[in-house]
């Protein structure tokens, strides 16, 4: 038996390839919208939920590819809020318009949100339980792992030349190492990094030319 094509396992996961291309808008219905997220955040913890979220709408629904999940993701990371509900808003959204926004919004906090009024009544009378402690510090130290998975799984892609590495330097060196305001580093990188990537004439049309 011949070894499977690179076209039949995702070369990142190693798990079964998605569809060909995004889906189309209105081509996936609200139940499904609502049941995907609701899966999502009853099973996803802390950080790790970009993990979730790729492995759901990209690997497994094929509902965007790479790079619709990747400026998703930066959007939801520049804007204020959480990102996994920022990332449901604007999936649901480019899958259903205003009413897939809603039902992928709530399909991700409603697990979150009951959750969270349970074991916060339980934490409060456990806080100085050291094996809830444990716990805890168990479920975050497996976030962070499923986090820095999926950087690794996405992260080379953002990495296609020095100024990328640069950006990514200079923001982690404002604010891990220096302490800048998280909204005075989107104020400065932010816009130098659009004016470095700005369409040019000419250079755009050369790239989009195959001849």
């Amino acid at each position: 038996m011949s070894p499977p094509s690179p076209a039949d396992l995702d070369a990142n996961a190693g798990a079964p390839a998605p569809p060909a291309g995004p889906v189309r808008r209105g081509s996936v219905g609200l139940g499904e919208i609502f049941a995907t997220f609701l899966v999502i955040g009853a099973t996803s913890f802390g950080g790790g939920v970009v993990a979730y979220l790729r492995n759901a709408l990209v690997l497994q629904k094929g509902w965007l590819d790479e790079e619709r999940f990747l400026s998703a993701l930066e959007i939801a990371q520049a804007l204020p809020g959480l990102n996994a509900t920022n990332m449901a808003i604007i999936v649901g959204d480019r899958l259903r318009g205003i009413l897939g926004a809603i039902v992928a919004f709530l399909g991700i906090t409603l697990p979150g949100a009951a959750l969270i009024m349970v074991l916060g009544v339980a934490y409060a009378s456990n806080a100085n339980n050291p094996y809830v402690n444990a716990a805890l510090i168990g479920v975050g130290a497996a976030a962070v792992g499923m986090l820095a998975a999926v950087t690794l799984q996405i992260g080379r892609k953002q990495l296609g030349s020095l100024i990328d590495v640069a950006i990514i330097l200079v923001t982690v060196g404002l604010v891990s190492f220096l302490h800048v305001s998280l909204l005075w580093v989107i104020l400065t990188v932010g816009p130098a990094a659009v004016l470095i990537y700005r369409p040019r004439k000419g250079v755009d049309a050369t790239e989009s030319d195959p001849a």
